[in-house]
């Protein structure tokens, strides 16, 4: 499998030979498995005593002629707490259980996380499914829904300049129609959810997959050096991504 290998400026140089990897076949289900195993759960549950802090018995008494009993007051047997008291009359409500103002969540969840588990071969089959899929024209559309066509794919570069401006400039004759995915977007979110920890929503922009000796800094975009990838970093399938020649080499 070949792919055209733009020089340093963004122009056309030769076509070079991809690694066997980008030639497996792609098994979605087994990436879609090691992202789930991978991806960080924040444990959360709810206070130990929630809805538990009262002085609520459960034990008042339903016998006739009795001190602090609720027979004949025609009320349920729930765990009530006193609230005043005048002689023998008694004004109680309901407390402690999931039923009552204030009480217990009936099935709080309990911060328990099970991890879930993957062996070894099903994580080189992801990986090599994600590689590939970034060399697959149909996951690239399927993935980008304003998207009509692609020329080519995967985008590989002999190095990138150091310079943002220059790398921009780069990118923008590479991609062509689109450059207007390469660079990250960030907008407020529209609606109430600016009030609620989600104030901004941003595409993921362009993967860079670099080696382990290329130090590139440039904001908008993805940095990544091959030794470091990571599924999270190719997941869904079909990334918008640039491979220089030295992580190439580094891949087979």
């Amino acid at each position: 499998m070949k792919a055209q290998l733009f020089d340093i400026n963004g122009n056309k140089k030769s076509e070079i030979e991809l690694p066997e990897i980008f030639s497996t076949a792609i098994r979605e289900d087994i990436a879609s498995k090691f992202f789930e195993v991978e991806k960080e759960v924040q444990p959360y549950s709810s206070y130990e005593e929630a809805g538990k802090r009262h002085s609520a018995s459960g034990k008042v008494s339903h016998r006739r002629h009795k001190w602090q009993t609720a027979y004949g007051k025609g009320i349920s047997r729930v765990p009530r707490k006193r609230m005043w008291r005048r002689g023998t009359q008694f004004f109680w409500i309901g407390a402690e259980v999931s039923s009552t103002r204030g009480g217990r969540r009936a099935h709080p969840p309990k911060g328990i996380h099970t991890p879930k588990k993957i062996n070894k071969n099903e994580i080189k089959i992801a990986m090599s499914s994600a590689l590939a899929a970034t060399a697959n024209k149909d996951y690239i559309l399927q993935r980008y829904s304003s998207l009509k066509e692609i020329k080519s794919a995967p985008f590989v570069i002999e190095s990138v300049p150091q310079k943002t401006k220059s790398a921009i400039d780069s990118l923008r004759k590479i991609f062509g129609d689109l450059f207007s995915l390469v660079l990250k977007n960030k907008v407020v979110r529209s609606g109430r959810g600016k009030t609620r920890g989600r104030k901004y929503k941003s595409n993921a922009g362009l993967l860079l997959v670099t080696g382990k000796d290329e130090n590139i800094k440039m904001t908008g975009i993805d940095i990544k050096k091959i030794s470091n990838l990571q599924i999270a970093d190719l997941y869904p399938l079909g990334r918008l991504t640039l491979y220089t020649r030295k992580a190439l080499e580094e891949l087979k």
